[in-house]
């Protein structure tokens, strides 16, 4: 593949993030809802540096000097990013010191400075250190005998500069640090304040208020913030060693990742020279590693303060989670899901079809197992808890727990000792292959024999994200999905190689070949001078094949449409070669985060649901599913949700062909948000009946 037909895969992930900073920047969005987008955009980055820019780190310290497919190499891919995040993070720091924060006040919501306390703020603060603070806040001095201390991942420390006031016979230091207990305590402590006002100081400036506590005897000549960034990508090769297991190998490799190599330090940008270069030495850090800020550090600890302040018209309008009609009307799931396939879109229709499904099988005499994958379950899951209460009611309980969910594994190891401990058969999955597909296979005894219930989604089951995240599930009983579902955890549970599937598509083992071929396909349709069309929705597009077979089909004459959230390396609209490729990413409330696939297939149309993106990892190194929407109706309300988002005019952005994007607006017609208008249809139960009018003409502008 040509350098110019394909974007670097950290820059364009950074293009995305710039998106959500966009929804920050944006002041049609209420104000609260900024602040968390703010928020967000600062925990990408965070992960960013610690999977991302650590691997780069790695592999430049490695001595590879291997080009990414668009020619750069890890240090000119190094000195692009920390280019363009320097930029972002200079345009984080000038939208909530010069917008937000302003606007913030004007709503009766202010973060107070020290010189700005009331006397009875004053004694709340005093009272608050002393009862809440001072027992669990510890200064650790630097001097021979107390080397430089571990500043932990994304911590916010202070470090003060000191000198000594008054003989002792202590050792002297000239330098000390101070771990906020975040843990422990809120970044923004609530102040006492007039009705309807809602004021906060931050928990260093208390800290630093109080500094005359934690260090008497001695002056404190400047006290500064700063937070270093580690490498925590523990999902490189584990080794493991001789009798050894991969839930021990994992906890070992959680612990490192505290320890991980600092790849990244931010700090207050009036830090004296002297102890920033103490810092530097002492983290190996380089000049583009440096983050200076002004004010305020960790963005990513505003999603407190939108927590704590409860002011309605200051955030997006509620959108409770809807029931679906089909579990409404009927005495338990099993009859409802016997009359007819049922697809759930969730956050707009409710996780509870997902938690009912599994309760009434936990408690049912008529079923006798349960096989489930679990990815991404949260420390506070009914779902595992569900799972043990089946096993203890004697059904047979297989779980493929994956240990290796970046950033969750602590939550999963804790889970799969829990379940292992009442009798469910745990599996950490195929050595050497992350499973990342989401599915779950009910066994029950009926009057006319076995019949298995199934459950198959692009998201995970996970009760909290499912309030956030956009993802589709499909429930069925045919008995050919039945028969695949089986195969598919003997492959996972036995290594039981599988048998030709009647319906999925499975990676590592044919998932790429199956969508290649259908792009083929469509490109081949083309070529005959029949109409041909690609609607394709993921999280993001890197796998070289996949793209290549796309500009194949483009320059053959078939209709692509993509909508990719995040990173995408195929470059739209480049003459001659993606022409007829238009990509748009959208970015609202709810993370989107469901795949589809549709196929015209000659005026047959296929219809596939994924758990996997078109990216090298989802198709090469995880157990991934994609699965057929068969059903008529459900294949109709699909299109109905791609043409919808497609058709967005107000939270999309289209992907330009240098890798950047531009935010679309509509020409004619009224705006179409995209997500507010797929729940004003759920909340009507007009989606799979309404008739969804032609795409307005929308052209991009600059975002």
């Amino acid at each position: 593949m040509e350098e110019r037909l394909y974007t670097n895969r950290e820059l364009s992930w950074l293009e995305f993030n710039r998106r959500v900073l966009h929804e920050a920047l944006d002041e049609s969005v209420p104000v609260l809802e900024r602040v968390k987008f703010l928020s967000i955009f600062s925990s990408n980055l965070d992960e960013f540096f610690m999977v991302r820019v650590a691997r780069l780190k790695q592999r430049i310290a490695a001595g590879d000097q291997q080009t990414a497919p668009d020619g750069l190499s890890p240090q000119q891919t190094l000195a692009a990013v920390a280019e363009r995040v320097h930029r972002l993070a200079e345009q984080q720091h000038r939208c909530f010191l010069e917008d937000l924060q302003p606007r913030l006040a004007v709503e009766g919501i202010r973060i107070v400075s020290p010189a700005d306390l009331t006397e009875e703020q004053k004694r709340f603060l005093h009272d608050y250190f002393q009862r809440t603070l001072y027992p669990i806040v510890t200064p650790l001095a630097i001097d021979p005998g107390h080397p430089f201390p571990h500043l932990a991942n994304r911590a916010l420390c202070l470090v003060a500069s000191l000198r000594r006031s008054r003989p002792s016979h202590l050792p002297n230091t000239s330098l000390s640090v101070v771990h906020l207990p975040a843990q422990a305590v809120p970044r923004f402590i609530a102040l006492p304040a007039s009705p309807g006002a809602h004021v906060f100081i931050l928990l260093e400036d208390v800290i630093h208020l109080n500094l005359s506590e934690l260090y008497r005897g001695y002056d404190v000549l400047s006290c500064h913030a700063v937070r270093v960034t580690r490498d925590g990508d523990t999902n490189m090769q584990i080794p493991l060693v001789r009798n050894q297991d991969l839930l021990t190998a994992i906890e070992q490799s959680v612990r490192d990742r505290r320890m991980g190599t600092a790849v990244r330090l931010q700090y207050d940008d009036d830090i004296p020279p002297e102890v920033l270069t103490n810092l530097v030495s002492e983290l190996e850090l380089q000049s583009e590693d440096l983050y200076p800020g002004k004010g305020f550090t960790a963005f990513a600890d505003l999603f407190q303060l939108y927590t704590a302040v409860d002011i309605p018209r200051l955030k997006d309008r509620p959108q409770p989670s809807l029931p679906v009609p089909a579990f409404e009307t009927t005495p338990d799931v099993w009859s409802a899901i016997r009359n007819n396939d049922i697809l759930v879109h969730h956050p707009y229709q409710s996780f509870r079809a997902v938690t009912r499904f599994l309760e009434e099988a936990a408690d049912d005499p008529k079923v006798l197992a349960i096989k489930m994958t679990l990815y991404r379950v949260g420390p506070a899951s009914p779902i595992p808890q569900i799972l043990a209460r089946a096993a203890e009611n004697g059904k047979e309980v297989a779980v493929l727990l994956e240990l290796r969910a970046r950033f969750d594994e602590e939550a999963n190891i804790s889970w799969a000792r829990a379940l292992e401990e009442v009798g469910a058969h745990v599996v950490y999955g195929i050595v050497g292959y992350k499973t990342h597909c989401k599915a779950c296979m009910v066994v029950r005894q009926e009057a006319d024999g076995l019949r298995r219930y199934c459950h198959l989604a692009t998201g995970n089951y996970n009760v909290r994200t499912s309030t956030i995240y956009g993802d589709l599930g499909l429930f069925t009983c045919r008995e050919s999905f039945g028969e695949d579902l089986t195969e598919l955890f003997n492959l996972m549970t036995g290594y039981a190689h599988p048998r030709e599937s009647h319906h999925l598509l499975v990676s590592p083992f044919d998932l790429r070949d199956g969508i290649v071929r259908r792009i083929q396909q469509e490109t081949a349709h083309a070529q005959a001078g029949r109409p041909a069309h690609i609607i394709a929705k993921m999280n993001g597009l890197e796998d070289p094949i996949v793209i290549d077979e796309l500009y194949t089909a483009s320059q053959a004459g078939v209709q692509i449409d993509l909508i990719v959230r995040g990173l995408c390396c195929l470059r739209p609209g480049i003459p001659g070669v993606s022409d007829n490729i238009r990509i748009i990413s959208i970015v609202d409330r709810y993370l989107e985060h469901a795949r589809i696939f549709y196929f015209h297939n000659a005026g047959e149309p296929e219809y596939w649901l994924a758990s996997s993106d078109w990216m090298p990892r989802n198709l090469d190194n995880r157990i991934e599913v994609a699965f057929p929407i068969i059903d008529p109706r459900l294949q109709a309300q699909i299109r109905k949700v791609l043409d919808i988002q497609l058709s967005d005019s107000v939270k999309a952005h289209q992907i330009l062909p240098d890798g950047g994007s531009e935010r679309l607006t509509s020409t004619t017609g009224v705006p179409l948000r995209s997500q507010e208008r797929l729940y004003e249809l759920y909340a009507s139960s007009q989606l799979s009946l309404s008739f969804f009018t032609p795409q307005p003409t929308l052209h991009a502008g600059k975002s």
